[in-house]
């Protein structure tokens, strides 16, 4: 099992940047790929983001290509989402995943483990 802890929600207003930090702890060494997914009020858990832990390809949702950028740092097994030029649609309740997947995980089911979620809010 891996535990992950999201950090760095909050408000911001339109326009505007946040930067989320996973750190990743427990059983790291299974996991291939570390993903992003945020959830809004009354909708589904959507992708956001996905890194693949050897090599570090990377993998967006078309919602978020060109603004959000997901990368690692594999020394202290933790993720981030760097999240500039945000909109009042990217306000979610965003989770840090941790799969096992062999392959490219987008789907919450290919993923095992799953932080608690920090708010993201953008005010417009």
């Amino acid at each position: 099992q891996v535990q992950l802890i999201e950090s760095g929600g909050g408000l911001v207003q339109a326009g505007g940047s946040l930067r989320l930090s996973c750190a990743a702890s427990g059983r790291t060494f299974s996991t291939k790929a570390m993903g992003w997914f945020r959830q809004a009020p009354g909708k589904e858990r959507d992708f956001v983001a996905a890194i693949i832990w050897s090599g570090g390809r990377t993998y967006y949702a078309d919602s978020v290509k060109g603004r959000f950028t997901i990368s690692r740092d594999n020394t202290k097994n933790t993720v981030y989402l760097q999240m500039n030029s945000l909109k009042p649609e990217d306000t979610a309740i965003y989770y840090c995943a941790a799969s096992r997947w062999l392959g490219v995980p987008t789907r919450p089911v290919e993923y095992d483990s799953w932080g608690q979620g920090t708010q993201v809010t953008v005010s417009s």
